[in-house]
């Protein structure tokens, strides 16, 4: 029983361990998944936007930050509001755009798979 308590305690101690490596993506695999998001988005620095805007420097910049750029009423609303794109954001945003910025413009139905999440916010983070 002794035995039994101590397993379940390292595995309690250990699952926050585990949890940050599932959070921690690969920036490579990050690159692949966005390739999905280049034919409306750029990343270069100094970039110019397309249909969406350059996404370069995004991670930690607060929401409808670049000047001339068209973003829907309710992403400029929210980014007065404060919106900014910290990762738990993007999470939100990425998964499904239309739970963060329900009136938004952006097209895209989300990404489902948890792992492609964590590889292309590292991937954006790794482009700052």
């Amino acid at each position: 029983m002794r035995r039994l308590v101590l397993a379940f305690a390292a595995t309690l101690a250990l699952s926050p361990l585990a949890a940050q490596a599932q959070e921690a993506g690969d920036p490579a695999a990050g690159q692949r998944v966005f390739n999905q998001c280049r034919a409306c988005h750029t990343i270069d620095q100094g970039g110019r936007s397309g249909v969406g805007p350059n996404l370069h420097g995004v991670v930690g910049q607060r929401a409808a930050r670049i000047e001339n750029f068209r973003y829907s009423a309710n992403l400029r609303q929210l980014a007065e509001g404060g919106l900014t794109w910290d990762e738990a954001n993007l999470r939100r945003y990425l998964a499904n755009p239309k739970d963060l910025v329900p009136q938004g413009s952006m097209a895209f139905p989300g990404l489902r798979n948890p792992q492609q999440l964590n590889d292309v916010i590292a991937y954006l983070k790794s482009q700052s």
